[in-house]
């Protein structure tokens, strides 16, 4: 069991305790940073993600529960997690709520969920964490969708929201440099919705994917790390990780 002191980088990550955002966790984790691990109701999941990595190398991930809608918590949240080693290095902003919501269906508590997980935390969040980030020339991820640009059907408020994040990585990357990197990852088809989708519908995906197959969740982490680590001249660029889908096939 490694033992982990001195300047090592903290890394806060939303929605971290399950899918994407746990392989994110296990990635940054493996190359030594600190995690502060947020989740909302994922609690069994997130302690025994935290215990595992503990076990490995000794207080090296905190756990966090908080709602991203209230915003008013959101400041806090990030000072909880710059405070248990004293500096925030990276926000990670994966935590997102997805579903669809058709044209004569959709009601204002679905736009403010997709609006509110999707665009609005992931901005008062960056303005949190700003201070902590500037301190250590620390960077910002943004988890966007390659369908903020290409819109699916019967989703036009997450579609929407996730077009936001897109033009807020864009703006915030001006607007938090030099000090500060700020880039988005837009992933395809990685992980299959948790709500059904039927064979018929994941083939007609993958037929729109050149490399004719779905990514992994690992394929967004190295991504991730990547922009973290080995792209110090990177900001303001959004990755598709989507097998080559926005090629326009």
């Amino acid at each position: 069991m490694e033992d982990i002191t001195g300047d090592a980088r903290v890394a806060l990550v939303t929605g971290a305790a399950r899918r994407v955002g746990a392989e994110i966790v296990r990635t940054l984790h493996a190359t030594g940073w600190r995690i502060a691990l947020h989740y909302r109701s994922a609690a069994a999941e997130a302690e025994t993600l935290a215990s595992e990595l503990n076990a490995r190398r000794t207080a090296s991930v905190a756990t966090f529960a908080a709602d991203l809608l209230d915003t008013a918590a959101l400041p806090g949240l990030v000072e909880a997690a710059a405070t248990v080693w004293g500096r925030l290095d990276l926000l990670v902003n994966n935590a997102s709520s997805f579903y669809a919501t058709p044209v004569g269906q959709a009601t204002e508590a679905h736009w403010d969920d997709l609006v509110g997980s999707n665009l609005k935390a992931p901005f008062f969040l960056s303005q949190a964490a700003a201070p902590w980030l500037r301190a250590h020339e620390g960077c910002i991820v943004n988890i966007v969708d390659l369908h903020a640009g290409r819109p699916m059907d019967e989703h036009p408020i997450y579609c929407a929201a996730k077009a936001g994040l897109a033009s807020l990585t864009r703006s915030l990357a001006r607007e938090l440099a030099p000090e500060v990197r700020v880039n988005g990852i837009a992933p395809g088809a990685i992980l299959w919705p948790e709500h059904s989708i039927d064979a018929g519908e994941r083939e007609r995906i993958l037929g729109r994917v050149p490399l004719g197959r779905a990514g992994s969740p690992a394929d967004i982490a190295r991504t991730l790390l990547f922009l973290v680590q080995y792209a110090p001249y990177v900001t303001g660029q959004i990755i598709a990780v989507d097998g080559g889908r926005t090629t326009g096939v």
